[in-house]
């Protein structure tokens, strides 16, 4: 009778294994189709209006540089400004619809936007389809695509405005649309005591050659490292900070009148 019960025991184990195994094995990806695919009907997305460019300081994710995908390295520019490129553009719908982009918003492909694999996001860019002269402005908050040859992802509406959403792909040229961006500060501190701001301000000076000011807001005094003028630059000063003991230095805008 043990014998008996022992071997119920294990089969029950070995199948429970196999279940384990072979569901493991088939385990479901984030999305929920293997191939892309449009709308069911075509729709008429003429109507729907280009992004408007603005300046916007760039999204904490999606930006880490360098990064790796499918064993290729990739460093994301400092800036989008004077950016050009040609080549082949491609476009991408339902199978990643409602899922989020790289920057951590929400797919849309019935808005206007796209992913890239280089430039900062979010970036504004013109594309223009060089097969029929057809151009759409787009909003940058993505990352890929990453098949060979490949520049850009727009979405369904942009592809179907540009008139290649039937074929997949067409010859495109990608144009960064420029901004005069403002100056990066680095935020060490801030205090309702200036004597403090000041205090802090004078240690700053000490760790290397920091240029710094002291900018009150709202009886607040923040003792700010800057100007920078880059996001590598930024970096650099916020790990110099760290080291010395600054706890979340945070990087701020000054915005341009």
């Amino acid at each position: 009778m043990k014998k008996r019960n022992h071997n119920n025991f294990v089969f029950k184990w070995t199948a429970l294994s196999l279940v384990i195994v072979v569901a493991g094995c088939t385990a479901p990806s984030r999305y929920h189709v293997d191939k892309d695919y449009g709308p069911a009907v075509d729709l008429d997305m003429t109507q729907v209006p280009d992004a408007v460019p603005k300046w916007e300081p760039y999204s904490p994710g999606g930006n880490k540089s360098p990064y790796t995908v499918l064993g290729e390295t990739y460093h994301v520019l400092p800036s989008s400004n004077g950016f050009q490129e040609t080549g082949i553009g491609s476009w991408y719908g339902h199978k990643f619809h409602g899922h989020l982009t790289s920057n951590g918003e929400t797919y849309d492909m019935y808005a206007m936007s796209a992913a890239h694999k280089t430039l900062p996001i979010p970036s504004y860019v013109k594309v223009t389809n060089l097969d029929n002269g057809r151009q759409v402005v787009v909003r940058v908050n993505d990352r890929g695509p990453f098949h060979e040859g490949r520049i850009i992802d727009l979405s369904y509406a942009a592809a179907s405005k540009l008139g290649y959403h039937h074929q997949g792909t067409a010859n495109v040229k990608v144009e960064a649309i420029d901004f005069d961006e403002p100056d990066r500060y680095v935020q060490a501190g801030a205090f309702s005591s200036l004597d403090n701001a000041r205090g802090l301000g004078a240690k700053v000076a000490e760790w290397g050659t920091l240029k710094f000011r002291i900018k009150p807001e709202n009886g607040i005094y923040k003792v700010q490292v800057g100007p920078l003028k880059t996001v590598g630059q930024s970096q650099e000063v916020v790990s110099l900070l760290e080291s010395n003991g600054i706890i979340n230095p945070i990087v701020v805008f000054d915005r341009m009148q």
